[in-house]
């Protein structure tokens, strides 16, 4: 049986659901309480909305709504979840989401969410057990200056790893915090289409670099092919100048634009004929 109070919230959901264009589903597993207070409000604040409810709850809600293809969200539901409603589109509310993230130290047993490095450099621990602790997760090092210096680069976990007791314990003396804690985006509804969060993720820096590099070889064919545009019409016009006036200087075609050309080239000619025939 489900309880009154279970069915209002329920049919709250299902309002929310049929109301909003943009449906998020995220996992707020191991995201401290206060932290999450502060997440509320600060996306209550760029328009998005959380709702938290049981898994059993949310499936009944997706059910009920009878939006399309809304059901396949059910399949996504995992960890502590809660609903999202945004206007925003999708890649702005991961964006959204991700930029409201902090790092955290990793504790044992958690996954890791991205291959954790550690940098080759100086550190400030002088030699001791410690060298043996970090040797044991994969990090050589060596003594420089009385101090330890890690010797190169480590992959100590890959993606999706587990974190070991020992591997935490390492990551926390260098003060290497691979963790993220925040809104874990899984998937987003909109328009009846289904993202997951992988295919949201964008790198901005690369994205903008990509399309300038696409821009600019557009605008190279353009001109190699001598195709018109509002961006390469001036360009065309001055090729066009160039080398119409190279083929009238080539030719000897005196116009106000060839003469000074013309005249010189004749010159040299003549200096070289005379310089040829030693004329004096």
């Amino acid at each position: 049986m489900v309880s009154e109070n279970k069915k209002k919230l329920v049919q709250e959901l299902v309002n929310q659901i049929k109301s909003s264009p943009i449906i998020g589903i995220v996992n707020m597993e191991a995201l401290p309480a206060q932290q999450l207070q502060n997440m509320r409000a600060t996306l209550r604040k760029s328009g998005v909305k959380i709702q938290m409810a049981r898994k059993k709850l949310l499936q009944l809600a997706f059910e009920q709504s009878g939006k399309e293809n809304i059901q396949e969200l059910k399949d996504k539901i995992k960890g502590m979840p809660a609903l999202i409603f945004t206007e925003s589109n999708p890649f702005t509310l991961y964006a959204t989401l991700q930029k409201n993230k902090s790092e955290a130290p990793a504790k044992e047993g958690q996954i890791a969410p991205k291959d954790v490095i550690v940098k080759a450099g100086a550190t400030n621990f002088a030699p001791g057990p410690i060298i043996s602790e970090l040797a044991a997760v994969g990090i050589k090092t060596k003594v420089e200056g009385g101090k330890l210096a890690i010797i190169n680069d480590a992959v100590v976990a890959k993606e999706g790893d587990v974190i070991s007791a020992n591997l935490a314990e390492s990551l926390k003396r260098l003060d290497i915090k691979p963790m993220e804690v925040g809104l874990d985006l899984v998937a987003v509804w909109e328009d009846g289409l289904v993202y997951n969060a992988k295919q949201l993720h964008v790198d901005e820096a690369e994205y903008t670099a990509n399309f300038t590099q696409a821009a600019s070889w557009a605008f190279n064919l353009a001109v190699e092919a001598a195709y018109p545009t509002a961006d390469t019409t001036e360009v065309l016009l001055q090729k066009a100048f160039r080398e119409a006036k190279a083929v009238g200087v080539e030719q000897s075609i005196l116009t106000e634009e060839t003469r000074d050309e013309i005249l010189a080239k004749a010159e040299a000619q003549a200096h070289s004929v005379k310089t040829e025939a030693k004329i004096e």
